[in-house]
């Protein structure tokens, strides 16, 4: 509650987008509170854009390329935090207004195995190609994930079902 009071004060706007609070201003995506095991975060969807000379916004993963997120254990720890997560949203409503995108992703290469089965199937090809680049890339990454190639095409061929029902990998 204190972190959303944080937030609302800072002029965003609060909204449930994907279950969570999601925090915009004029209408764009600034932030959002996901709520972990062990924290909660405060993402900030272009957070590779802002400036962090302290360090202290952290990537979600390996493979994220713009998010990174503030990490609260505890209230006292919101309240020490309260400048810093005012001026991350400062920042971030600059970015948006600034009109700064982030640098295009790279093109996306398949895995072997992966490309081989679309190759052979242009039904799964097509439906492939119609899911968003987030979730062809987290296919790819499934996939490829795997050391030995017979792993990564039985990887490939679980999910069959689901790409050609049009779903990511997470979805339900």
């Amino acid at each position: 509650m204190r972190l959303r009071a944080i937030l609302l004060d800072c002029g965003l706007h609060e909204a449930l987008k994907w279950g969570k609070p999601c925090y915009t201003h004029g209408g764009v995506n600034i932030a959002i509170l996901q709520k972990m095991n062990a924290f909660l975060a405060l993402m900030f969807f272009k957070g590779a854009l802002l400036d962090d000379p302290k360090g202290l916004l952290e990537e979600q993963g390996e493979n994220s390329r713009s998010a990174r997120r503030l990490c609260f254990t505890d209230v006292r720890q919101v309240a020490r935090m309260d400048a810093s997560v005012r001026s991350f949203v400062g920042k971030a409503i600059a970015v948006e207004e600034a009109g700064l995108e982030l640098p295009k992703r790279p093109d996306l290469v398949l895995v072997d195995e992966l490309r081989a089965r679309l190759d052979r199937d242009p039904a799964l090809k097509a439906a492939f190609e119609k899911l968003t680049p987030g979730r062809q890339r987290e296919y790819n990454l499934q996939v490829s994930s795997a050391k030995q190639s017979k792993t990564r095409v039985q990887r490939v061929e679980q999910q069959v079902p689901r790409i050609l029902a049009g779903k990511g990998l997470r979805d339900a």
